[in-house]
């Protein structure tokens, strides 16, 4: 029998505080009742003897300090998890929200996951084919890795993490399952609201498991849906065997849950007001990727980060690249032309991408093809810079073909709309023709051999600029 706890001690935001509890936890569920017999969750995240911290996650307005009832579960938080949870929708906290009823479990999981032995770990290869010619081609992702999203207010994020949803696939025929579970922090109705839509009536629906916190939800809340979400993809990926693809959006918005927490605690703030063991905690997250040997499935990970004021040494940004394995860029110059997906080629990076394109994975010419484009483009930038000083007039005929070479390759090859899913052969032969608009002298990246066989000449008829 469970003892039950009447009335609090003191209410600060959305943490409240019990006196005379003994026999507590760290990280125990409580369940707090109110008046009008609805309930609330809740979490043990300090002891003091007998005095007990708890965190409330649909916050605090409306708990009496007097009347609430407050019972403690004697366990973590869990999920319950079923492979019936594809196709099925969540609030923040884990709940159905889609009226389908409640999951029937197969069994539950501590929403912290467990433990993993980095000697378990196998090293990601393969790819997975998002159908963006930017990122399969320049920013590859590998399955099992991390591979975040860096993105300004305002710019196309949602649209591209719609169109990664509805297109990515595993590369490979095997049969193998694939998967998308997608978590929302933060977001507006109406951003919520089109995101559902858009995975409803593109069909995909049926294969991807959505979590949704929010703007008028309750901030402490979005500490946990990334870690709801990372139970389920856990789950499905090594005991289902199957390849999981998590999108986590916006993990600014879970930052600023983490510094209003940090902040009610009275903790010292670090940069920005964010508490200092904000990198661990960010880290907790983003290591939840990977493949684990023995394994048939995988945890990749892309997180969509907004960057306050576009400044990428603020501090998710910062300490995110710290963790993950690069980062894809997108750029609001390139946006304000009217360039979609407007990723940003230079700063954008996969540090995997090696180990999963070539032979074998995607294409022979691939990693040749890749290298060549980002000096070219390089040079184009390098070329931009000096036309603004003397005048593209007096540009030399190599550098007056950089800059046609690089509004093709924007208009051409970053730029697609938001329902061409392009193959990755596609995607290569299109960068050896936009490749083929410069001398031949200008390839110096690429083997004389392989130039030979992919240079085309008559290329410069398939592009019209206006």
């Amino acid at each position: 029998m469970s003892l039950q706890y009447v009335g609090f001690s003191e209410i600060n935001g959305p943490l409240v505080v019990l006196d005379n509890a003994a026999g507590v936890s760290y990280d125990e569920v409580v369940e707090i009742r109110l008046d009008d017999k609805s309930s609330r969750i809740g979490r043990v995240v300090e002891i003091r003897g007998e005095r007990v911290v708890l965190q409330v996650f649909e916050g605090t307005k409306g708990l009496s300090l007097t009347n609430t009832k407050t019972r403690f579960t004697g366990k973590p938080m869990e999920m319950p998890l079923s492979p019936e949870i594809l196709g099925r929708v969540f609030n923040g906290a884990g709940r159905p929200v889609d009226g389908l009823g409640e999951i029937y479990a197969e069994k539950t999981a501590d929403i912290n996951g467990r433990a993993l032995n980095p000697v378990s770990r196998a090293y990601p290869h393969n790819y997975i084919n998002t159908g963006i010619s930017a990122i399969d081609a320049l920013v590859t992702l590998i399955r099992g890795q991390k591979l975040p999203i860096f993105t300004g207010s305002g710019l196309s994020h949602n649209k591209l993490a719609v169109q990664i949803v509805r297109q990515a696939h595993i590369a490979d025929e095997n049969g193998q399952d694939f998967a998308v579970v997608f978590a929302a922090m933060g977001v507006k109705n109406d951003v919520a609201d089109y995101f559902r839509r858009s995975f409803e009536e593109s069909g995909v629906l049926q294969r991807v498991v959505m979590f949704l916190n929010l703007s008028n939800d309750p901030v402490i809340e979005r500490i946990i849906t990334p870690r709801c979400a990372l139970t389920v993809a856990e789950y499905l990926a090594y005991e289902k065997n199957m390849h999981i693809l998590v999108i986590l959006t916006d993990m600014t918005s879970y930052a600023e849950a983490v510094r209003e927490f940090s902040s009610s605690m009275g903790e010292i703030p670090g940069r920005k007001g964010y508490p200092g063991y904000l990198y661990s905690d960010l880290a907790s997250i983003y290591e939840r990727a990977g493949i684990i040997k023995g394994s048939g499935g995988s945890v990749t990970q892309i997180p969509i980060l907004t960057m306050p004021n576009d400044d990428i040494t603020h501090p998710v940004p910062d300490l995110t690249g710290y963790i993950t394995e690069g980062q894809i860029v997108l750029d609001r110059v390139l946006d304000q032309k009217g360039i979609y997906p407007p990723v940003s080629v230079l700063p954008s990076l996969s540090r995997l991408m090696k180990d999963g394109i070539g032979s074998g994975y995607t294409r022979y010419d691939h990693s040749d093809a890749a290298n060549q484009l980002f000096a070219s483009y390089a040079k184009v930038q390098e070329t931009r810079a000096l036309a603004s000083v003397i005048g593209e007039d007096e540009l030399t005929d190599t550098d007056k073909s950089f800059m046609y070479f690089g509004k093709v390759f924007e208009k051409y090859f970053i730029s697609q709309a938001s329902d061409e899913n392009r193959t990755i052969d596609e995607t290569l032969d299109l960068a050896w023709d936009i490749l083929s608009l410069l001398p031949k002298t200008s390839l110096e990246r690429v083997d004389e051999k392989l130039l030979e066989e992919k240079y085309n000449p008559m290329a410069a008829e398939k592009f019209i600029l206006n």
